[in-house]
């Protein structure tokens, strides 16, 4: 046989090996790869008219569970959904603005949703002072949703700071703090975690020692209605990322402001409201984040995350005001749902700025529709 001849059988059997040497390897890595998945929700209020909604008065019970029937199938199918409670729970008179308590069926109407934890350090923690902060604590535990942000004691946040999720071999921790309490101190002993550069480069630390893949600082910060964050949520985000963390979702605004999905940092500066009676132009909506953590023997990271609209509808019914949480996207061509045009365009007003805040300053991350 011609030397040349053999010369190209060779190298085409060597190309053919290192082929499929090379598909073999892929199909391990991929077949090694883990996920799970997470979505994170905004600012859960309480306002008057919310509780007054809720009341079921041949009862004298409350009830919350319509609220969230439209907006199930999202929140339910995340392996983890996580919400900011900024509320207290439990104690009685029920009220809103400006301290605010909501009865216990808020929280068993989250969980019925699919919402599997709450972070509660927030503004309005200390708003029924040590009681308020303790029976919040006891009413979710009673329910069994993990939560984390504020304490009974020492001990208490001990064991519930950093919450800890794991599936499919990942772990993920989530630490939480708040920019103040309204002036209003945690009373000895409760805690309510502060955003403190000290103290959240101490807590990276720790959740590094329990050996998770990811660490997500979850912050209430900012300045409210603001639809760009200030200079001082991107310098502690900049900090949380340099201390070890690798994602941070932040709430409070009542606005929502963009995200950005980088290589190896992740950032969603406000989510704006989830649920509130606050309807100025803005505030009357929110976004929930959608995140895939993907896991090789290598490393962890953001794979994929998208934004998901939602708005809060409003409309009177027997008399009283209630409250829908809508996927803004899947209702925006059905104005035969809405009971006045005025709602509709209310809604349609709340997707037009949210999308051109975020088409033109989010980073890597698109709607989710």
């Amino acid at each position: 046989m011609n030397i040349d001849i053999k010369a190209q059988l060779m190298n085409f059997k060597t190309i053919v090996i290192l082929l499929f040497c090379f598909i073999a390897v892929k199909a391990q890595s991929q077949s090694d790869t883990t996920q799970v998945t997470f979505t994170f929700i905004g600012d859960v209020m309480g306002h008057d008219s919310q509780i007054n909604a809720a009341y079921q008065k041949k009862s004298n019970t409350y009830d919350y569970s319509s609220y969230f029937k439209h907006l199930k199938p999202f929140t339910s199918e995340a392996d983890f959904t996580v919400a900011n409670l900024e509320v207290t729970l439990g104690m009685t008179p029920y009220k809103g603005y400006p301290q605010f308590s909501s009865p216990p069926a808020l929280a068993s109407a989250l969980k019925d949703a699919g919402i599997d934890a709450l972070v509660t350090s927030n503004n309005h923690s200390c708003d029924r002072g040590k009681e308020g902060i303790i029976k919040t604590i006891d009413i979710l535990d009673s329910l069994e949703i993990p939560h984390t942000g504020t304490y009974k004691n020492i001990d208490d946040r001990s064991n519930n700071s950093p919450m800890i999720f794991e599936k499919n071999g990942i772990r993920v921790a989530i630490i939480n703090y708040t920019y103040g309490t309204n002036g209003l101190p945690a009373p000895i002993p409760t805690i309510v975690d502060r955003i403190d550069k000290e103290l959240i480069a101490k807590d990276i630390k720790r959740a590094q020692k329990s050996y998770v893949d990811q660490i997500i600082v979850f912050a209430h910060w900012g300045l409210e209605y603001q639809s760009n964050p200030s200079d001082q949520q991107i310098d502690l985000y900049k900090f949380c990322i340099e201390s070890g963390a690798n994602i941070v979702i932040g709430s409070h605004p009542h606005v929502i402001q963009r995200i950005e999905k980088h290589k190896d940092s992740f950032i969603a500066y406000s989510l704006g409201n989830f649920v509130s009676n606050q309807r100025k132009q803005k505030t009357d909506g929110g976004m929930m984040v959608n995140m895939t953590l993907s896991k090789s023997d290598k490393s962890t990271w953001v794979s994929d995350a998208s934004y998901t609209l939602t708005w809060v509808y409003t409309p009177f019914e027997n008399g009283r005001k209630a409250f829908y949480i809508l996927p803004a996207a899947q209702f925006e061509k059905n104005m035969d749902f809405f009971t006045s045009i005025e709602d509709y365009e209310a809604m349609k007003l709340f997707i037009d700025d949210s999308r051109t805040l975020l088409g033109a300053q989010n980073v890597n991350v698109s709607e989710r529709k």
